[in-house]
């Protein structure tokens, strides 16, 4: 009778593996440092806006108590209502007029058949290259001409164009399909109904993602209006931080506080529009 109890055979030993690859761990690294890097300003800038002069001065890591009258003293020592009004009128008839002059651009490069299009488009498309501090002069010297130095023209009117914004706006343009325009054409809709009835409906989210851009490049911009102006009527609160730099010496606590309630709007107005913008990246690609 042979036997029962048989050897079994040698099980091979599993092969240990990584439960992560290591590529993945370098790039998970990688990317905490970046977001590291990006979140410590801020997060020191936070801090500070709560320390008093003198632990500033001693650079001393966390404030001993925190101090809320700074963003009080900001408000009321740099005029920071009068600059406060200031950005939003300014970013805002800049917002709208980008939207509506943007629009038509790209609608009429999407859509539109004349003569040179193209072409025109790519030499359009060639001034992103140049550097935006080339234009000061011309636009100083125009805006000087036209009476506009000092003024809330001087500060909107000259960006209420913007060759990226027609470019992201003419891509998604260009994807909408051409049968809507032949049955809006057969219900006698023209170019104007047509693009503000069908397209701009449709095109919801590269029209907020314009709109945020312009909101933060409008909220920040400090050369141009440095230029542009020479009293505190309409210089923006960027330009107001300023004030907070006397003989003395900078008070470093107050202009932090400024730069926090400076990057408020900026901050909610990107939250609100975190959705529309990525949809935009993605739905709009470079097809056209």
């Amino acid at each position: 009778m042979a036997s029962q109890s048989q050897a079994l055979p040698a099980q091979p030993r599993p092969v240990r593996r990584w439960p992560i690859h290591p590529l993945r761990v370098l790039l998970y690294l990688i990317l905490t440092i970046g977001a590291l890097a990006a979140v410590i300003p801020l997060v020191w800038m936070i801090l500070t806006s709560f320390m008093t002069r003198g632990e500033v001065y001693l650079r001393v890591l966390l404030p001993s108590q925190i101090q809320f009258g700074n963003y009080v003293d900001a408000w009321q020592e740099a005029r920071f209502s009068l600059y406060f009004r200031n950005s939003v009128i300014i970013t805002l008839v800049t917002v709208f007029g980008q939207l509506f002059i943007c629009t038509l651009a790209a609608y009429a490069f999407a859509r539109m058949e004349f003569v040179g299009r193209d072409v025109i488009f790519m030499l359009f498309l060639s001034t992103m290259m140049i550097p935006a501090a080339v234009t000061f002069i011309p636009n100083f010297l125009i805006i000087k001409t036209l009476g506009w130095y000092d003024k809330l023209a001087a500060l909107t009117i000259p960006f209420m164009s913007s060759p990226f914004s027609i470019f992201l706006l003419r891509q998604f343009f260009a994807q909408v399909p051409k049968d809507l325009y032949d049955a809006a054409l057969i219900d006698g809709a023209g170019h104007i109904r047509f693009l503000f009835l069908v397209v701009v409906p449709l095109s919801r989210a590269p029209l907020m993602t314009v709109a945020t851009l312009t909101f933060i490049f409008a909220w920040n911009e400090l050369q141009w209006p440095l230029i542009a102006t020479r009293t505190p009527t309409w210089r923006p609160i960027s330009v107001g931080l300023y004030s907070f730099i006397t003989e003395a010496g900078p008070d470093t606590h107050l202009m932090m506080a400024g730069a926090v309630i400076a990057i408020i709007p900026v901050l909610l107005v990107y939250f609100l529009a975190q959705r529309q913008f990525t949809e935009s990246i993605i739905t709009s690609g470079l097809k056209g």
